[in-house]
């Protein structure tokens, strides 16, 4: 099956474009914003490093089978340089129980890389969640010496 095509833009409209996907759980359109290498990686909170297009496709399908993600990215770091962008997300995870709507907040880094195609992404490192949202942590002077 072949991928429909995503217009090139920024990284951040490959970042948007792969949060719509998660949140309307639509593989195809999901699977349009990563890169076509076999050496794209994707580690879900506590999983194990799931290398190429055809392992995060399977495990995205998992996870769609349960119904779509509600994760919205928060409090975006970028860094952009040499055709490489690397976002760190705060990702505000949704979900309905019981109880009512709950909320968890996973730390996401995604790698985006310029491609033939535009940029694509290549990595999205995802950390196990917490209830509360994370508190940043400065490091001080931005100048090192």
């Amino acid at each position: 099956m072949r991928k429909p095509k995503l217009p090139p833009g920024t990284p951040d409209d490959i970042e948007q474009a792969f949060y719509e996907a998660l949140q309307l759980g639509d593989i195809d359109r999901l699977m349009t914003c990563w890169a076509d290498e076999e050496d794209i990686v994707c580690v879900h909170p506590g999983g194990p490093r799931l290398v190429g297009s055809a392992a995060i496709r399977a495990a995205f399908e998992a996870m769609f089978s349960g119904g779509s993600i509600r994760a919205y990215p928060e409090q975006v770091l970028r860094l952009t340089a040499h055709g490489c962008s690397v976002h760190n997300v705060v990702e505000r995870v949704e979900l309905l129980s019981d109880d009512g709507l709950r909320r968890a907040y996973v730390m996401a880094t995604n790698v985006y890389v310029k491609t033939a195609q535009g940029w694509r992404l290549a990595t999205h490192h995802a950390s196990p969640g917490q209830l509360d949202a994370p508190a940043d942590v400065g490091s001080g002077p931005a100048v090192l010496h």
